[in-house]
């Protein structure tokens, strides 16, 4: 699997669980940190940790992929996913706007994922 497919998953993931604000900045020409940040905010730190679990869990399980390291404990109200090319970033709304990684990595270009298609209800 490349590194967008893992950002596209994670951001799926993600979704699983209603995060927010869920954004894929493509670092692969401004930086060798990483190719893809994945970007979401949660309401709470119960529902960060379900975000981080259902992410963490959906790769594993799904994919058999595990990241290489894990920041953030469980009362954290910012919690990255180290998954070598991609980094997630989970974060309560007020953490994401003071750190502001959007504007630090203001450069990066985001990646557009389309809806899939709602299928059309049978009569």
């Amino acid at each position: 699997m490349d590194s967008k497919e893992l950002a596209l998953l994670a951001r799926t993931y993600a979704e699983d669980k209603k995060a927010e604000d869920l954004k894929i900045l493509d670092l692969r020409k401004l930086s060798t940190v990483a190719d893809y940040m994945v970007l979401c905010s949660g309401t709470s730190e119960p529902h960060l940790r379900a975000i981080r679990e259902e992410i963490e869990e959906g790769l594993r399980r799904d994919h058999g992929v595990r990241p290489r390291a894990v920041d953030g404990g469980r009362e954290s109200p910012w919690v990255v996913l180290d998954y070598f090319d991609v980094l997630v970033q989970v974060m309560r709304r007020d953490v994401r706007e003071r750190y502001d990684l959007e504007g630090l990595w203001g450069d990066a270009p985001l990646v557009r994922t389309r809806r899939p298609a709602k299928q059309a209800a049978h009569p």
